[in-house]
C-alpha cells in the first residue's frame, strides 16, 4: 500500500471561488475534508444537471437533485449501468461484471438468484442470531475508556453479518473486511492508496478463497442453502459462473461491500450524527420508540454511497441539458438527499422526521439496493440494545474519514463509553 502525501485541506478551493463550469465534484478528498456540501449546494441551486470534462474521469454530467436522479435511476433503457457504476471507467483488461452494473435480462436474473438470502423469510430468521452477535459485541467494550468505534463495532458487527449471508468461515471473517477495503480503493473512486497492481492481487486471492468454496457447495439440488456462494453455485442459470472468473469475482466483490461498507458507515455515522445533535440524542434517549424512525434519517444524513453512474443509451436532453448518447451521467445520492425543494429541513438531522424513509440511499428502481431491510434490522437491533445499557456513547475526537467520491466512510471515530445509572 502507497503512503499518502501531505495534504493540507485548505487547499481545495471553495466552492463559490470559481465560475460556475469549472466547479468538479469529483476529488475525493472533497469528501474526506467533508468539502463537498457548499459545491452540492451551488450545483443544486444554479446548474443541478451539470457538464464536467475531467482529466482523470473524463466526461460526466452531474445530477444533483433529487427529482432528476430518480427519473435517471427509474429509467433503465435510456440510461445504462454497464459497464460500470462508479465514476471512473475500469480498466480494459480488469473489468469486474456485477449485476449491479447489468441491465436487464441479466441483470434480473443473478439479482433475483441471491435475493433470497435477504428476504422477509430469510431475515426473519436472521433477526435472533443478529441480536446475539449486537449483545455479545456491545458487552466486550470497554466502558470509561477511549477505543475506536469503527474497529470494535462497525466493522465487528457488519463482518459478521456478511459471514453468515456467505457461509463464510468464521474465524477468517476479517479477509471480507480486507477484500471490501480494497475493492473501494482505487483511482475510480479518487483513492489511490493502494498501487493497481497490488489490488489486483489481493482480489484475486479472493476469487481463490471462494472457487474453494463454490467447489464445496455445488451439487446441492434444487432446494440449496439460503447462502450467497450456495445459491448461484447450484442454479442452473449460474452454475458455470465460476468458470468466467472476473464475472464471479465481481459480483463477490458487489456483495461484499454491498453488505458491508454500507451499513459499517452508517452505523459510525449515526454515532457521530447524535453527538454532533445532542438534542436528538436526548430525544432518543426519552423515547427509545424513535428508533426505527431514526434509523431511517441516519441512513439519509449518512449516504453511505455518495453516487451512481450510468450511461446515455441514447441523445436525450434532462433539466434543460442536451446528453448526449455515450456520455457518463452520475446520480449524486448525497446531494439528493439534501435537496430542500424535496425534503423539508433536509440540512438537519431530525430523528422523529415525518417521511423519514422518502431518502434516495438506497436508490430507485431495478436497482434499488437489494440488503435494505438487512441494513435497517442491523441499526435497528444495535440501536435498542445501546440504549439498554449506556447512557452515552460519547465521541471524543474528530473522526478519520476514507478519501473517496463513492463510499462516505470512516477509518476512525474515537468514542468514550458511559455505562447507564
Amino acid at each position: 500500500m502507497s503512503v499518502a502525501e501531505t495534504f493540507d485541506p485548505a487547499d481545495l478551493p471553495d466552492a463559490y471561488s470559481m465560475p460556475i463550469e469549472e466547479l468538479d465534484v469529483s476529488n475525493g478528498r472533497l469528501f474526506q475534508h467533508q468539502k463537498h456540501w457548499a459545491y452540492f449546494e451551488r450545483l443544486r441551486k444554479e446548474d443541478p444537471v451539470h457538464l464536467t470534462e475531467n482529466e482523470e474521469f473524463g466526461r460526466f454530467w452531474s445530477i444533483t437533485k433529487f427529482k432528476d436522479i430518480m427519473a435517471v435511476d427509474t429509467n433503465h433503457p435510456v440510461y445504462s449501468s454497464e459497464p460500470a457504476i462508479v465514476i471512473g471507467d475500469p480498466p480494459e483488461d480488469f473489468t469486474l461484471p456485477m449485476f449491479i452494473a447489468m441491465d436487464p435480462p441479466k441483470h434480473d436474473l443473478q439479482r433475483k438468484i441471491v435475493a433470497p438470502t435477504v428476504a422477509p423469510a430469510n431475515l426473519n430468521a436472521l433477526e435472533g442470531l443478529i441480536r446475539k452477535r449486537v449483545c455479545n459485541i456491545l458487552d466486550s467494550l470497554p466502558v470509561g475508556e477511549e477505543f475506536n468505534w469503527v474497529d470494535k463495532v462497525s466493522i465487528e458487527l457488519t463482518t459478521q453479518m456478511l459471514a453468515t449471508l456467505f457461509d463464510f468461515p468464521f474465524e477468517d471473517r476479517h479477509l471480507l473486511t480486507y477484500w471490501s477495503d480494497t475493492a473501494t480503493s482505487s483511482d475510480q473512486v479518487g483513492n489511490n492508496y493502494i498501487e493497481d497492481e497490488e489490488r489486483r492481487r489481493i482480489l484475486w486471492e479472493c476469487y481463490d478463497y471462494f472457487a474453494k468454496l463454490w467447489n464445496e457447495r455445488q451439487g446441492q439440488g434444487e432446494s440449496p442453502r439460503m447462502d450467497f456462494v450456495s445459491l448461484l453455485a447450484n442454479n442452473p442459470e449460474t452454475k458455470e459462473m465460476v468458470k468466467d472468473p472476473l464475472e464471479y469475482l465481481g459480483n463477490l466483490i458487489l456483495l461484499i461491500v454491498g453488505g458491508n461498507d454500507t451499513t459499517r458507515n452508517s452505523i459510525s455515522g449515526g454515532v457521530l450524527a447524535l453527538n454532533q445533535h445532542p438534542e436528538q440524542y436526548d430525544k432518543l434517549r426519552s423515547d427509545p420508540g424513535v428508533i426505527p424512525n431514526m434509523v431511517s434519517e441516519i441512513i439519509r444524513w449518512q449516504t453511505p454511497l455518495a453516487h451512481m453512474r450510468r450511461r446515455a443509451t441514447q441523445d436525450i436532453e434532462l433539466g434543460g441539458k442536451a446528453i448526449k448518447k455515450g456520455d457518463k451521467v452520475v446520480m449524486w445520492y448525497i446531494s439528493g438527499n439534501r435537496d430542500e425543494t424535496e425534503i423539508d429541513r433536509a440540512n438537519e438531522f431530525l430523528i422523529d422526521r415525518e417521511k423519514a424513509r422518502h431518502h434516495i440511499a438506497f436508490g430507485f428502481g431495478i436497482h434499488r439496493c437489494m440488503g435494505n431491510r438487512l441494513a435497517e434490522m442491523q441499526l435497528k437491533i444495535l440501536w435498542e440494545e445501546i440504549l439498554n445499557r449506556f447512557e452515552f456513547v460519547e465521541v471524543v475526537g474528530e473522526p478519520e474519514r476514507l478519501q473517496s467520491n463513492f463510499v462516505m466512510g470512516y477509518l476512525k471515530l474515537p468514542v468514550v463509553l458511559h455505562a447507564k445509572t
